[in-house]
């Protein structure tokens, strides 16, 4: 009789390390053959072209039928980005709270169906609004694009925690990194070709829905509100097979379950270093986003109005590095990776101060501090994913969102008031010192013991 085979003396635990060392493109290849993440990937693609050309559209509108004249539409534009920022900085803590209660694929399907819904409701709104006021020199038509402007973001708070607190309910841990490095390309692509090609894409959508339908202005509104909608619909499939805690069904107690994510975050040195992390590489972007203004006006080769090819650049870096870390997979640290991203920004940020003036070398130079910034955010996204429970992750996410788009607004002012009285050349030595320092911090906090205690109700 032959003996009975072995059993593995291996752990779970221990398999489960072995596989986070999994080299090359086998790491993007073992996520995409996973149908749940494929499903939730390719929501997220429909998910992000649609916001982006969503914003294209809007100012389209603007242009079209409210900017009067020879005037400027600055105002205009600024108010419709008000109404996507507000609800960021309102609500992206609180929607947290209520998505750790409520079940992801819900959200997730019915955030993008409303968004579709909202879209598509533009054309007949602005029709019954043609020719009214709401005040004198308020549109009653501009007044509902901003309400619906501020709609759309408000449920976009709800959809983006959800889809994070997903991420680890249908992959393993060994996947995340390789999974977030899809995520952040795919993010970053989005923003690139959004904007890049949003606005022939909407002319072209519209002239073919003319030729078929010649009485009907509403082929730009049908292909956004399609792309939400065909997120949504793809979500329907998604298996994350979740189950609720008891707990989640009483009615959430907003206030308590937001201190109890903040006490979370404060009892772990990693989690707090991945956060601050994250927030500052935003803030680092929006003031790139505000020099590339001035940046471009000053260079023999770009007009103002071409400040986009700058941030392409940071775009494209920032792909590349995300692709690199998900291709190298867990044979580097996350603290190395956070080192080594810290070094680079620092290097590129302190390095344009040199170049303010020259195209070439400064798209070289964006283009790492984008890698830099990839190399930095993909792990650190990852760590938060890992180390944060089910129960906490909604409330984390949504606090993370809240925190980084407040800091955002801070940058915006204030950046444009500091190159204005220091120049751009001071302006990028303080951001490559503020980084450096951050850098330092936070490389302490990862050194510390990542594994914490936490009393989860």
């Amino acid at each position: 009789m032959l003996d009975p085979p072995l059993e593995d003396p291996k752990t779970e635990a221990q398999k489960e390390e072995e596989g986070l060392s999994r080299p090359g493109l086998a790491n993007f290849v073992a996520v995409l053959r996973r149908r749940n993440f494929l499903l939730l990937w390719m929501g997220q693609v429909c998910s992000q072209l649609a916001d982006k050309v969503l914003l294209v559209l809007l100012i389209g509108l603007v242009s079209s039928q409210f900017q009067p004249e020879g005037a400027s539409i600055s105002g205009w534009v600024s108010a419709i980005m008000l109404a996507f920022t507000l609800p960021a900085m309102l609500f992206g803590g609180v929607a947290g709270v209520f998505v750790d209660r409520w079940l992801k694929k819900g959200v997730l399907v019915a955030s993008n169906w409303v968004r579709g819904g909202l879209v598509l409701s533009l054309p007949p709104m602005l029709w019954f609004t043609a020719h009214h006021e709401l005040w004198p020199g308020m549109p009653l038509g501009f007044a509902g694009l901003l309400l619906v402007s501020f709609a759309v973001s408000t449920l976009t708070q709800f959809f983006a925690p959800a889809e994070q607190a997903t991420l680890p309910l249908i992959l393993p841990k060994r996947d995340l990194l390789a999974a977030n490095s899809l995520y952040t390309t795919t993010m970053m692509a989005s923003v690139i070709v959004g904007f890049a090609i949003g606005e022939p894409l909407l002319t072209l959508t519209d002239h073919w829905v003319r030729t078929w339908l010649p009485s009907l202005e509403v082929g730009p509104e049908l292909l956004v509100g399609a792309a939400y909608l065909l997120a949504g619909s793809l979500l329907v499939f998604l298996q994350p097979h979740e189950k609720l805690e008891p707990h989640s069904q009483q009615a959430p107690h907003v206030w308590e379950d937001l201190k109890l994510g903040l006490q979370y975050i404060g009892q772990m040195p990693a989690i707090k270093a991945a956060l601050v992390q994250v927030v500052v590489l935003y803030s680092l972007f929006a003031a790139l986003a505000v020099l590339a203004v001035r940046m471009a006006e000053v260079m023999v080769e770009l007009e103002p109005d071409q400040f986009g090819v700058l941030l392409a650049a940071a775009g494209l870096g920032m792909g590349i590095g995300a692709f690199w870390v998900g291709h190298t997979g867990r044979q580097v640290s996350r603290r190395a990776w956070s080192g080594l991203g810290s070094v680079l920004l620092c290097v590129a940020l302190g390095s344009l101060a040199w170049t303010t003036d020259r195209l070439f070398p400064s798209l070289g130079l964006i283009a790492l501090l984008g890698c830099a910034g990839a190399l930095v955010a993909v792990p650190m996204q990852t760590l938060i994913q890992e180390e944060t429970p089910e129960q906490l992750r909604g409330k984390v996410f949504g606090l993370q969102n809240n925190v980084a788009n407040i800091a955002l607004s801070l940058p915006l002012v204030l950046t444009g008031v500091a190159e204005t009285y220091l120049g751009l050349s001071w302006v990028f030595l303080g951001l490559a010192i503020t980084a450096g320092l951050f850098g330092l911090y936070t490389w302490g906090l990862l050194g510390r013991d990542e594994k914490g205690h936490f009393p989860i109700p």
